[in-house]
């Protein structure tokens, strides 16, 4: 790893270092004593707490912060070093993907077969109050693949062909999503919202604005339109952050489209299109899918690592697969 200058009161303790590559994302921060008592959670957990300004600016800085080397070892640790950045944690509510919840707003990542890769994208940026922050435990490193490719979102956006940039700057996106109701394709309404009482759900569709309609058959679809560019809250930086290369067919793969084919358009789990409901053509999100891929950083998981992201200047993504994997999630 490339070292890199920090203040004198962080080096006492930590010492911090860039991979190796061309980018700023994400920067390493390891104990500088190899003495069990420093590597330790309750350790990491201290320093954290009297060093939160500081973390804010490097993660503002670089896109992301790689907590390595630590004795980082359970969901309860994980926990509670996500509360110290931000007690509040966030439920994964509107979520599309497969989770089980395995502690208080801590979550396993994604139930996708090992054998695919996910692509890259902002978690929950189709909700009308996405996640600010999410972090990632590796609690078993799975022994081939499996990372989680991360890419700058600023970058992404700067190296984007004009034509495609404008496109979707200016149409932006239009998510739909059809939930059974316990019997079906993709997840069920009642994971989607974690609960089952609809007037909850409602209210929550409500607030964000999201169009709904329950269908006869107790299944409920939603769309909404959202932004494919937005400004940064704190910088003003202008970054991609959505999730159409994910929801769009065209990212279905070869079963997927048999399977979609035998499925009406309006009933698929998830899709998207630009604003106005038209088609967005395969080409432009193939063209994005393949610039996020290019510029992504991919790192080998270690066990114990602890991986906090800005979630809208960063994009994460899978690799696929072979072999135990156990990496935790959550968001705040």
């Amino acid at each position: 790893m490339r070292g890199e200058e920090s203040p004198a009161a962080e080096r006492e303790v930590m010492k911090t270092a860039l991979l190796p590559t061309d980018t700023l994302l994400p920067l390493v921060i390891e104990p500088e004593n190899p003495a069990e008592e420093a590597r330790s959670a309750e350790a990491l957990t201290g320093w954290m707490a009297e060093h939160r300004a500081w973390i804010d600016e490097r993660v503002l800085e670089h896109g992301g912060v790689l907590f390595r080397g630590f004795s980082v070892a359970t969901a309860e640790d994980f926990e509670t070093l996500a509360r110290t950045v931000d007690p509040n944690l966030l439920n994964y509510t509107e979520g599309q993907s497969a989770r089980r919840m395995v502690g208080n707003k801590i979550y396993n990542s994604t139930e996708y077969p090992a054998r695919y890769d996910i692509v890259m994208h902002n978690e929950l940026s189709y909700a009308h109050d996405p996640p600010q922050r999410i972090f990632f435990f590796c609690h078993t490193p799975p022994p081939h693949q499996g990372e989680t490719p991360i890419v700058d979102c600023r970058r992404v956006l700067q190296l984007m062909d004009p034509d495609v940039r404008e496109r979707f700057t200016q149409r932006q996106i239009k998510y739909v999503k059809n939930m059974h109701s316990g019997n079906g394709f993709g997840k069920s309404w009642q994971a989607h919202f974690e609960t089952d009482d609809r007037s909850v759900v409602e209210d929550y569709l409500r607030r964000g604005c999201v169009d709904f309609e329950w269908l006869p058959d107790g299944s409920l679809r939603t769309s909404q339109v959202r932004p494919a560019v937005i400004e940064h809250p704190e910088t003003g930086e202008p970054v991609w952050f959505n999730q159409a290369t994910l929801w769009h067919t065209s990212n279905l793969g070869k079963e997927g489209r048999l399977l979609a084919q035998r499925t009406a358009e309006d009933r698929l789990p998830t899709n998207a299109y630009f604003g106005d409901g038209s088609p967005i053509p395969d080409s432009d999100l193939d063209a994005v899918r393949q610039l996020t891929w290019h510029e992504a950083v991919v790192f080998p998981w270690q066990q114990g690592d602890f991986l906090m992201l800005d979630n809208v200047l960063v994009a994460h993504g899978r690799r696929a697969y072979t072999g135990p994997r156990k990496i935790l999630v959550a968001m705040s």
